[in-house]
């Protein structure tokens, strides 16, 4: 009964909108100019106030003037006839202009224009999946609180520090979702450069009261206690605080008795216990996931190193490579992963992103069971398909795709162009149905997804790998370049270790585009084995 006085926090309010914004850096660029644009319309506003206020001024400074010296001798002042005319005019004219003036609201234009523009503001959920966003990334890369604060991330073109009520805010996010881990790094963070003394409207008192909590729920009562205390030196009136003082000295002085209850003979006979669990080699696909993103655990031995090459490929004596074949680079031997270099133009680029950017939507995944397509957390970009009909460029594409597969690809799915946005991901997922999804393509008619091409479309300043974790492969954005590989064996099996994920983009901006090869129209191009894995 104590303990309901211990519940802290803000809910933050639900937008009606959700434009999902944070889900595409693409179209997050579109805010900056919106941004500028509020500015400019700011500073047009400021100066129409100053303008005003140097009208008023100036008004003010010749009245002064002239009532110092009429109160020196109002009656000869008044008594001169033009004085006495200028005086009635200004008091019954003049001064009610004036007040028109003072009264005369210069932000209509502002207002308007930010009243306009609102409506393209990102809501709540933007707000919220940002910091989502920090805090994913804060997990996979490594990355403690100051160095993020501080901005110190790999190469940062624009350094950016967080300030006090930036770390409260995150704390705040995490402790929302009771993610009372992340909860206590910000919070503690928070408190850090208040003690530095960097001036905030955040006080210390509010910081400790949502660390207090966060340290409790994770078991640390030593520590909560401790901070409860540090905060009623601040506020020794905090009601909450005071509560749950109480409530924590009660809790231990509880674990005391029953310590002092267990016998000697059973405290003798105390040893460490072992502790059960996986062992010590096995890495869930979590750990191993993140891992490769940061470029760890990547199992490539040299004897199997040896054997990955680099060659040039004219797509099976295709006429359109003879003369300029393309170059291939083994990245993975297996599954087999190859890169083909310069195999898409920036002008390419360019013309694709063009096409996509007005259709980018957030990016949904079909439900297993319910076949529905919906939007997860686990996947934070934006995407939009293309066909090849509506633009040559893209049926180009296509074509370049069908000659270096040599693959049917007027059974593919459309191009599908992706940008993903802040710590934008795709977590471990498989690109073909398994066969517990005897229906996932049934409606398309072209069989399983035999095959994936992966299109690079900007480089990538920090994170952002395609990783397999079944085997340990980094496969790392590269512009112009595209990646491809089998997800089915010849004989029409499910190759399990193409299970894949896009890793976080820590800093930068990542544009992809894939094509998803299907069964039907390859039957004769890459024909069937009996053999279940081959």
């Amino acid at each position: 009964m104590i303990w309901c006085i211990l519940i802290v926090g803000v809910l933050l309010p639900q937008s009606l909108a959700h434009p999902g914004f944070f889900t595409s850096i693409g179209q997050m660029t579109d805010l900056i100019h919106t941004e500028k644009d509020l500015v400019t319309s700011l500073k047009d506003y400021i100066k129409a106030e100053e303008d005003k206020l140097e009208q008023i001024k100036k008004w003010a400074e010749k009245l002064d003037r002239l009532t110092s010296t009429a109160t020196k001798d109002p009656e000869g002042f008044v008594g001169h006839p033009v004085n006495a005319f200028k005086l009635m005019k200004r008091l019954n004219t003049e001064w009610s202009e004036l007040e028109n003036l003072v009264l005369k609201d210069m932000s209509d234009g502002f207002i308007s224009n930010l009243t306009i523009q609102r409506q393209y503001f990102p809501n709540d959920e933007d707000q919220v999946g940002a910091a989502k966003a920090l805090l994913r990334l804060q997990d996979t890369y490594n990355l403690d609180t100051d160095t993020i604060s501080k901005g110190n991330l790999p190469g940062v073109k624009h350094k950016s520090f967080l300030t006090v009520e930036d770390c409260f805010e995150l704390g705040k996010v995490a402790y929302t979702e009771a993610d009372y881990y992340h909860t206590e790094l910000w919070m503690e963070q928070a408190l850090r450069q208040l003690d530095e003394g960097e001036v905030s409207t955040i006080d210390k008192v509010s910081v400790l009261d949502y660390l207090s909590y966060a340290v409790y729920q994770q078991g640390d009562l030593d520590k909560a206690l401790l901070l409860t205390k540090k905060l009623l030196e601040l506020d020794p009136e905090h009601q909450r605080a005071n509560g749950n003082l109480k409530y924590f000295e009660y809790i231990m002085a509880k674990e005391k008795d029953v310590n002092k209850s267990a016998s000697d003979d059973q405290s003798d006979q105390k040893t460490t216990p072992k502790k059960k669990g996986a062992a010590v080699d096995y890495l869930p696909e979590r750990q191993k996931y993140e891992m490769l993103c940061r470029g760890e655990g990547i199992k490539m031995t040299p004897r199997r190193q040896k054997k990955l090459f680099c060659r040039y490929h004219d797509g099976n004596r295709n006429p359109k490579f003879i003369l300029a074949p393309a170059k291939q680079e083994d990245e993975w031997d297996k599954p087999r992963i190859i890169r083909f270099h310069d195999i898409i133009s920036d002008a390419e680029i360019e013309i694709v992103k063009d096409l996509a950017k007005p259709r980018l939507r957030r990016a949904t995944i079909s439900n297993p069971i319910t076949g529905d397509l919906e939007t997860v957390h686990y996947r934070i970009s934006k995407s939009a398909w293309l066909s090849g009909y509506e633009n040559p460029v893209v049926s180009r594409i296509n074509m370049r795709i069908q000659d270096l597969t040599g693959l049917d690809v007027s059974t593919a799915e459309e191009l599908q162009v992706a940008n993903y946005g802040v710590g934008g991901q795709y977590e471990p997922h498989f690109d073909f149905a398994r066969k517990d999804e005897p229906d996932a393509f049934k409606e398309l008619g072209t069989g399983n997804r035999i095959a994936t091409w992966l299109f690079y479309m900007s480089d990538v300043l920090a994170g952002g790998a395609t990783v397999f974790p079944e085997v340990g492969a980094s496969v790392w954005p590269k512009k112009g370049t595209a990646v491809f590989w089998y997800n089915l064996f010849a004989s029409g099996e499910g190759d399990y270790s193409t299970r894949h994920a896009a890793c976080p983009v820590l800093v930068g901006n990542k544009w992809v585009s894939n094509k998803w090869l299907h069964e039907r129209g390859q039957e004769f191009r890459r024909p069937c084995t009996l053999s279940e894995l081959e």
